[in-house]
């Protein structure tokens, strides 16, 4: 029974982080229709900000859970300043221009911290299951990824300015015409999404490691999760990362972690050839 619950307490693991490190993506995606291929550096950006912050001594909570999401989320306005709203409705350019904006991050990190891995030591010891062990700050993990969603969806559903987002996204000249800052609105979306990537990135470094190249393993996953989810980015996160965390973890349980990965994206292959629009394509259309 003890060897169950752990086993258990991975599967949640597994898809509960794939869920952290999509949401991000799936606001900026599934809301604002943009292509961001540098989600995954303001991911190790919020790597990077929790590693400086505990070089610093500032409490070990405070660098992963306060200073990545603003600090890239600060970072994430910028960008839609002097970037993003010269490139709406521009899918291709949005691509091009996030892909250099990817590059010249994990340039610019190496040439700041090198190519070397940070860590940022994990603020939670194991815990007892039985005869065996659990990460307690995998269980934080769970934990994290379930407050993040509800907030987010707090946020998007029961606050003026998640109302306005929504309108904005769903028809700019109308929400426009009203009288809402349509700049603003899609300014703030955008540095939130990064912020929510600083978040996710700050939690995972512990248990990732912080090295200036990482943002790749994290990108590829989100993308595939974000799309497989389909158009309703809340509820299409929490679905496809359940159905993608699951085919990976039971990959990875039986095999490694590598045929776990190959498993991820078979699986996605499979799904998108099923349901072409995603999982909320079909399913939950009404959903946010």
């Amino acid at each position: 029974m003890d060897f169950v619950i752990l086993v258990g307490i991975d599967f949640v693991n597994g898809i509960a982080t794939l869920a952290l490190m999509s949401i991000g993506l799936a606001v900026v995606f599934g809301m604002m229709r943009i292509i961001n291929l540098a989600h995954g550096e303001f991911m190790v950006m919020g790597s990077y900000s929790a590693a400086v912050a505990t070089h610093f001594h500032v409490n070990i909570w405070i660098a992963i859970l306060i200073v990545p999401p603003i600090t890239v989320a600060i970072i994430g306005l910028l960008v839609e300043r002097v970037i993003m709203r010269h490139l709406y409705g521009r899918m291709v350019e949005t691509m091009l221009a996030t892909w250099g904006l990817s590059l010249f991050i994990v340039g610019c990190l190496t040439m700041v911290f090198g190519d070397h891995t940070e860590g940022v030591p994990a603020p939670l010891p194991a815990i007892k299951v039985g005869d065996y062990q659990a990460s307690g700050y995998g269980l934080f993990v769970i934990f994290m990824s379930t407050v993040t969603i509800a907030g987010v969806y707090a946020v998007l559903r029961t606050t003026r300015l998640g109302l306005l987002a929504r309108g904005t996204m769903q028809n700019a000249e109308m929400a426009a015409a009203l009288g809402v800052d349509t700049s603003r609105i899609y300014a703030t979306t955008f540095a939130f999404g990064a912020g929510l990537a600083g978040l996710a990135g700050g939690v995972l470094a512990p248990i990732s490691g912080v090295f200036p190249s990482i943002g790749g393993s994290y990108i590829g996953r989100a993308f595939i999760t974000v799309i497989g989810g389909g158009p309703a980015p809340l509820v299409g996160t929490i679905s496809a990362s359940a159905v993608f965390g699951f085919v990976n973890q039971l990959a990875t349980f039986v095999s490694n972690p590598v045929y776990g990965e190959v498993a991820l994206l078979i699986g996605a292959v499979i799904l998108i050839r099923l349901l072409p629009n995603g999982i909320t394509g079909r399913y939950f259309r009404r959903a946010l």
